[in-house]
């Protein structure tokens, strides 16, 4: 039968849905599991071509009002869900041979040696310093047979033996290697065992005995990765997994591709963006490149050859006009069959995402107790603290997911989702909107400065940003962030370390007049370029927390610009200082007054903006301007959704001694789970090292480390002694010292 549709949002006004006899149609369709058979999307002939949108109209804020407050989508019933196949087995979580543990990304370990009752007597095995730089790693080392595989500051990979922290050999590839993750394979028949990295444009493929190139991969060792240039971080990021002869691997930029693990060649590409022809192509209303990407990572059902996928946002960040519609397969936790790289199903989050809020980290498979019965299901966790967790097999919700009318946007061309996620169950782990009650309760002289502050911005849940107010948000360094969760399997629980700290955006009309390239630079351009353009950029769109300057007479005057160039305010330094006439030739380059601009420049099919910096919300003595704790270490009970505890994570020691209770502090560390009720968690900024009791977070051993520790650590047994071993680089996202280090754990020898 024939089903027609209004306009589903991203999706052409009229569309027609053909359903196998005796199946219904479910409720909402795009950005939902697909758990159905044969199901196609046909648009309808006949539409007038003719009818082209108003690109620059504002959207209807009272016709959204009218919509129903929630809706809600369905739990999977009891026989709907995958009952457990035992898989892994407890021998799998033994061993450590692929970055975040095994393919399912589990980060949990069968070993007890090290336990609740001595983790206190944890003392420093082994450092290893890489010497070549200081840097920032983000990647969780694989060790096996006694052997440490991991990438350093100086972008080699090395091998480290294990017991004593001595280098057994090193591999320089072109590029940054393994920048987030790499796995060893033991090999099958006559191919021997390989260790895997991207770098690069490249896949590689190293003997791990010798650190040599497989010559007969790929090409003397390496095969090329489809798509786009590899940019600064490479074509891919994350970690690739193995199911039988295909390698699996996520990109950094855009899509997943197989390759034969023996051969490298490439077997398959799935396309986060659809392309012509393919499902989910009409939920964007023009082609993207670099959206949907996959830095995030990936796990996979060994047994039942499933690929789980998670997602970034659209691009550019928030700002949507350019690319309208609910944005497929973006935001999404993706299974894929990893013998084809066909979709079997998808989740989208957040529909049509505007605020940078990715699915930032590796899905993680474990196993849970529903009814009684044991099943197997996927967790994700994301940036703004929700927990998808979906049925393996199906990716229906274990959970009904709950969803809320979404306020619309007042900036000319955006057209917002009408509904965003607003989930009871699993219960969110961090706050989801900013509110006037979270101002800091630090101190009243902080309170009052972060009070007077948000008298001139804008805050509500899910509110798009403005050209005229900065509007203040939790969620873009996380919640959870690509570090994500460890699960413990056997009982249900995931362990998820995140950042609550609220952030300012903005954005800026990019409405300035097309340059001659070719033109001679001003006066006042050639003095930008000497004292601006190193923050700013030659083209002055900023560099990272450097805000961008177009548009700056629509939000500056003269004297404003002269004071700031004074004074400095915040990162920006005092200017170097400028005679009068150099001073008054700057502001005429920045003011657009050194130049003819066109009189009657053509109007853009599409409203332009441009965002202005990414920027910490602080008190005025740079810490967050929320209530504490800003960061925490969580335990969620997947069998009931319920968070069964939470614990500060992190501390500012001057804040402790002035008697204030433990903060928590931003962090990019991510945890492990172990056997022997502990979890292992770094990645603050007191760059501390901790264990905590998986079964109440209470906090047990903590160690300081030489730089921060800011990766997921791991931990494996060698001649029946386990470690724990963490790299120790420092820098990233938190900034501070930077070094080059692998620290390692174990309790003392018995005399």
């Amino acid at each position: 039968m024939l089903i027609g549709l209004n306009g589903t949002h991203g999706l052409p006004s009229k569309m027609v849905v053909r359903v196998s006899e005796g199946m219904f149609l479910l409720k909402e369709m795009i950005g939902r599991p697909l758990v159905w058979a044969s199901l196609a999307l046909v648009p309808l002939i006949g539409l007038n071509a003719a009818e082209k949108p108003d690109y620059w109209a504002v959207e209807d804020a009272a016709a959204r009002a009218k919509l129903p407050e929630f809706k809600v989508i369905p739990a999977a019933k009891q026989n709907e869900l995958t009952p457990a196949n035992g898989f892994p087995k407890e021998e799998t979580f033994r061993n450590w041979s692929r970055s975040h543990g095994d393919n399912g990304s589990a980060r949990f370990s069968a070993l007890t040696q090290i336990n609740k009752g001595n983790v206190t007597q944890l003392t420093e095995a082994w450092v290893y310093h890489s010497g070549d730089g200081k840097g920032n790693i983000q990647c969780n080392p694989v060790i096996v047979d006694g052997v440490m595989y991991a990438p350093t500051v100086g972008q080699h990979v090395v091998a480290v033996d294990a017991t004593n922290g001595k280098e057994l050999w090193r591999h320089k590839p072109e590029g940054r290697p393994a920048y987030r993750g790499l796995i060893y394979w033991a090999g099958r028949n006559n191919s021997g065992a390989r260790l895997f990295f991207s770098a690069g444009k490249h896949l590689y493929a190293l003997n791990p005995k010798t650190g040599l190139p497989v010559e007969s991969f790929g090409k003397t060792g390496r095969t090329e990765l489809p798509g786009n240039s590899a940019g600064n971080f490479g074509a891919a990021t994350a970690g690739p997994a193995i199911f039988e002869g295909i390698i699996v691997v996520p990109g950094f930029e855009k899509d997943v591709w197989g390759f034969d693990v023996v051969t490298g060649k490439h077997l398959w590409t799935f396309h986060t963006v659809p392309v012509e022809g393919e499902y989910g192509y009409d939920t964007w209303d023009r082609p993207q490149n670099n959206a949907a990407n996959c830095w995030g990572g990936m796990a996979l059902d060994e047994v039942r050859g499933i690929a789980y996928i998670a997602t970034g946002s659209p691009k550019p960040n928030f700002m949507g006009m350019q690319h309208r519609g609910e944005n497929l397969f973006a935001n999404c936790v993706i299974a894929l069959d990893a013998r084809t790289g066909k979709r079997l199903w998808h989740f989208q989050e957040i529909h049509h995402d505007i605020w940078d809020l990715d699915i930032p980290s590796p899905p993680v498979l474990t196993t849970i107790t529903r009814g009684g019965k044991k099943v197997d299901a996927v967790a994700s966790v994301t940036k703004i603290g929700n927990t998808l967790l979906l049925d393996r097999v199906t990716g229906k919700p274990v959970f009904p997911v709950r969803e809320r009318r979404a306020p619309t946007s007042k900036l000319p061309g955006e057209i917002t989702a009408p509904y965003q996620p607003y989930y009871e169950l699993p219960e969110p782990f961090t706050k989801q909107e900013f509110k006037a009650d979270d101002v800091t309760t630090r101190s009243p002289e902080a309170a009052e400065f972060v009070r007077d502050r948000i008298k001139s911005l804008q805050f509500g849940w899910f509110l798009p940003l403005s050209d005229r107010k900065v509007t203040a948000f939790f969620g873009v360094h996380g919640g959870a962030e690509w570090t994500g969760a460890a699960t413990d399997p056997t009982k249900g629980r995931i362990f998820v370390s995140a950042s609550e700290l609220p952030w300012l955006m903005s954005l800026i009309v990019n409405d300035e007049p097309r340059f001659d390239p070719k033109a001679k630079p001003t006066h006042g351009e050639e003095i930008f370029r000497l004292a601006c353009a190193q923050c700013h950029g030659n083209d002055r769109m900023g560099i990272g927390v450097a805000p961008p300057l177009r548009g700056l007479r629509h939000r500056m005057k003269d004297e404003e610009v002269i004071a700031l160039l004074k004074t400095g305010r915040g990162l920006m330094p005092v200017a170097p200082p400028l005679g009068a006439d150099d001073q008054r030739a700057l502001l005429d380059f920045l003011f657009l007054r050194d130049r003819d601009i066109p009189a009657n420049q053509d109007k853009p099919e599409r409203p332009s903006y441009v965002q202005a910096g990414w920027n910490r919300f602080l008190d005025q003595d740079g810490y967050p301007a929320s209530k504490p704790p800003w960061g925490t270490l969580n335990c969620l009970d997947l069998n009931t959704g319920k968070i069964l505890w939470k614990v500060p994570l992190g501390e500012y020691d001057e804040l402790t001694k002035q008697g204030m209770p433990k903060t928590g502090t931003e962090n990019f560390g991510g945890a492990i789970a172990t056997a022997g009720g502990l979890v292992f968690c770094g990645g603050t900024r007191d760059e501390k090292f901790r264990a905590f009791d998986a079964d109440t977070g209470a906090e047990l051993w903590s160690v300081k480390l030489p730089f921060g520790g800011n990766v997921p650590p791991a931990t494996y047994e060698v001649n029946g002694k386990q470690y724990v071993v963490i790299p120790a680089t420092g820098g990233g996202k938190l900034g501070g010292p930077q070094g080059d280090t692998y620290v390692a754990f174990a309790l003392p020898d018995k005399k």
